[in-house]
């Protein structure tokens, strides 16, 4: 099969940052389906590791954890998918990703492709659905109900793929009002236009801000882009018993300024249930993404699918990144079809 290797450590200007090989056809272990990968998107983790940032070891030669396709093979356990069935998944940070032909990738982490999007429209969602849904309702603790009383959650950063997915997210299954924090015109017309009640400019104070607009207390705060930049404010905004929730990297971040609110950290990190989990962790990535296939499905929700380039090649992985690493982009940039 073909796949689309990279250079650990390699900047975009460097030829062999992406790369072609070929690679023997994956073989299915019990649990695993086998994909036909028709689309791929690429997120802020893929450009980490391409550039040296984040390390997997050499047994990693191709990324791709955000992946739509077709089941054309199955394990000898496998008993939620068939042949012929349209997936979506995120897979696994401990195996080769998806930018290949052909990916093999335990059943548990799939989920039924929404059949109102196409391909590339669904490999924008899994990794940032999973990540928005487990940060609002397992660590942020807010129940899906439309209760009055719920709060308000702020958003900082929410024009990007979680963003995109914890605006829709708070804002159609719960009661929670919800601000996002945005600094141009088109990531703010972005917020608003997927239920952003309002949306703050965190390039200016955003105590200021939101006492401007009279949205305090803010009860919970989803940190999800430049956290120790946004942390003195973070913990000047947030409410006493309030929760805030990151998923961003830090080799230090002082939780200490939350003590005196008696508020809360809660960490978020969609690989969790991977490295620490047995069978009743990994089946709850299915269980998410079934119901945000619903969700699209029923027209809860959208895809945050905001480019789509063609074909999956070394050239649109190179151009997907720069656009990933530019800080700039609204919503997720998908690659569809491998050229025969």
């Amino acid at each position: 099969m073909k796949a689309i290797a990279y250079t650990p450590g390699s900047a975009l200007g460097d030829p062999r940052s992406f790369f072609e090989i070929e690679k023997p056809d994956p073989i299915p272990t019990a649990h695993e389906v086998l994909v036909s990968v028709r689309a791929v998107s690429v997120n802020p983790v893929d450009a980490k590791i391409r550039d040296g940032r984040v390390s997997l070891g050499d047994a990693i030669d191709v990324l791709g954890w955000d992946v739509s396709g077709v089941v054309v093979g199955v394990g000898s356990k496998v008993t939620l998918f068939r042949p012929g069935d349209e997936v979506f998944y995120a897979g696994s940070l401990y195996r080769s990703g998806g930018n290949a032909e052909l990916h093999a990738v335990d059943e548990r982490l799939v989920g039924r492709k929404p059949v109102s999007l196409n391909f590339a429209e669904a490999a924008a969602l899994p990794l940032t659905s999973i990540t928005a849904w487990e940060l609002l309702f397992d660590r942020l603790d807010v129940r899906p109900n439309k209760s009055l009383d719920a709060g308000t959650l702020l958003i900082v950063g929410g024009a990007g793929g979680v963003g995109s997915m914890l605006i829709q997210l708070a804002r159609r299954l719960t009661g929670l009002k919800v601000i996002a924090t945005a600094s141009r015109p088109e990531s703010r017309n972005w917020c608003l236009s997927l239920g952003a009640h309002a949306v703050i400019d965190h390039s200016w104070s955003m105590a200021e801000e939101l006492h401007a607009i009279q949205a305090l207390p803010i009860t919970h705060i989803a940190a999800l882009n430049e956290t120790e930049r946004h942390w003195p404010a973070i913990a000047e905004i947030i409410a006493p018993g309030g929760k805030v929730g990151v998923i961003t990297n830090h080799d230090i971040l002082d939780a200490t300024p939350l003590r005196a609110k008696s508020a809360s950290l809660h960490w978020e990190d969609v690989v969790t249930r991977m490295a620490f989990g047995g069978p009743a962790d990994l089946i709850a990535h299915n269980r998410i993404l079934d119901e945000v296939s619903s969700l699209v499905d029923g027209g809860v929700i959208r895809t945050t699918a905001t480019r789509t380039l063609r074909p999956i090649s070394a050239a649109s992985l190179r151009t997907a990144h720069a656009l990933v690493e530019s800080g700039r982009m609204v919503g997720k940039v998908a690659i569809e079809e491998f050229l025969p």
